[in-house]
């Protein structure tokens, strides 16, 4: 059994939500990522997601686009990104580890080459916000392999049809992007939410995440009274950008948010 199929298998038995925070790899400097994935960890995330820098994120909002940004003035790379994650294997064997980013960052390294790193550095799941299903095929195959799950998104626009035709190619959990518009927009409509998930549940037994729009306690409780997983990742990213002068206040104040997420979730 997969990291990802035991966390969320953990949270279902608890009857709760998994906790699914973002942040970008090497925001606002490189040393400072490895120590808040763990402060995130002892917090209570069960899936860390960890963006690779890319100088057009266009599904991102300002502050993902900002997080990016200052990696990138780090030269932050995605051989970077895994060593990133091979660091905090070295005390995390537990967590859930999923890269999200841009498609890109992949080819310029090789889907293989990129499949085998990631495997060895201890990644679980990659998301690739602009790879279509119809594309991914060799990629999907080469992470299968290697027991990495390639994680897919629906959004509120997508028909039962291409719902359909994305679940049968899925693993890991699906991504379902609450909302019309970036990451960090602030009008979560929760319940129409809830009746799109109950919908998909009767296509998938995989595991339902909601993402984007989710900024606090209460808009986490809210969607984790009904959804599988809650991601969070505008927010984070946002208080860890106005830390940026002061760094070594980053993992506390990490830890402090996620804490405040996990208790509203779990009062949910």
């Amino acid at each position: 059994m997969s990291r990802l199929t035991e966390r969320f298998a953990e949270r279902m038995a608890a009857k709760s939500s998994a906790l699914v925070t973002y942040l970008v790899a090497g925001d606002p400097t490189p040393e400072v990522t490895v120590p808040a994935m763990h402060a995130l960890a002892r917090a209570g995330s069960d899936v860390i997601e960890l963006g690779i820098p890319f100088s057009d994120p266009e599904a991102e909002g300002a502050d993902i686009q900002a997080g990016c940004e200052r990696a990138l003035m780090h030269k932050v790379r995605l051989l970077d990104v895994l060593d990133m994650v091979v660091a905090f294997r070295k005390q995390d064997a537990r967590t859930a580890v999923v890269l999200m980013g841009y498609l890109n960052s992949v080819e310029a390294m090789g889907q293989q080459r990129f499949a085998d790193a990631a495997a060895e550095a201890g990644v679980d799941g990659v998301i690739l916000v602009n790879l279509p299903p119809e594309e991914a095929d060799e990629l999907r195959q080469a992470l299968a392999s290697r027991g990495v799950d390639l994680i897919f998104l629906l959004a509120p626009t997508t028909t039962d049809e291409r719902a359909q035709h994305i679940l049968a190619r899925a693993s890991g959990f699906v991504y379902y992007v609450s909302l019309k518009g970036p990451t960090g927009s602030a009008n979560l409509d929760v319940e129409g939410v809830r009746k799109r998930l109950d919908q998909l549940r009767t296509m998938t037994a995989l595991p339902l995440a909601v993402g984007f729009g989710i900024r606090d306690g209460v808009t986490a409780r809210a969607v984790a009274g009904f959804a599988d997983g809650v991601v969070v990742g505008s927010a984070l990213v946002r208080r860890m950008g106005e830390l940026a002068a002061e760094p070594a206040a980053i993992p506390a104040a990490a830890a402090a948010f996620a804490a405040e997420l996990r208790a509203a979730m779990d009062a949910a």
